[in-house]
C-alpha cells in the first residue's frame, strides 16, 4: 500500500491536488471517516465491501462528497456474487482491472473535473 501512496503523492504535485490518505478493513472505522467530511472528493477501493454493504453506500451518498470508485481487478469478469455493485450507481466514475495504475487514473479524472480546487 505504501507504494501506491508513494506514487500517488509523485502525481498529485502536477495535478495540484492536496492528498490524505485513510485505509481500513474495518466498515465502522470507513462510515466515520466519511462522516467526518474533511474531504472534497474521494477515491474508494471499498473491496469485498462493494458487494455487500449498503451502510458504505448510505454513508457515501449522506456525505454529499462526489467519489470514483476503483478497483485493482476488474470484478465483472471475476466469481458472480462479485457482479453485485452497490456503489458504481452513485460514483462519478468506476475504474477497474486497471491494477494500482487505477488509482493514479482516478487522481487525473480529479483534476480534470475539478481542477485544484480539490482533492
Amino acid at each position: 500500500m505504501e507504494e501506491i501512496h508513494d506514487a500517488l503523492r509523485g502525481a498529485a504535485v502536477p495535478l495540484g491536488l492536496d492528498l490524505a490518505f485513510f485505509q481500513s478493513n474495518h466498515e465502522g472505522a470507513l462510515i466515520d471517516r466519511l462522516h467526518a467530511r474533511d474531504f472534497d472528493v474521494a477515491i474508494v477501493n471499498a473491496g469485498g465491501l462493494t458487494h455487500t454493504s449498503i451502510a458504505l453506500r448510505d454513508a457515501l451518498s449522506a456525505v454529499q462528497r462526489p467519489f470514483i470508485e476503483v478497483h485493482l481487478s476488474d470484478p465483472a469478469r471475476r466469481e458472480p456474487f462479485r457482479h453485485v455493485n452497490y456503489l458504481a450507481d452513485i460514483a462519478l466514475e468506476s475504474i477497474v482491472g486497471q491494477g494500482p495504475r487505477g488509482y493514479e487514473l482516478a487522481l487525473e479524472s480529479i483534476a480534470r473535473r475539478f481542477g485544484e480546487t480539490h482533492g
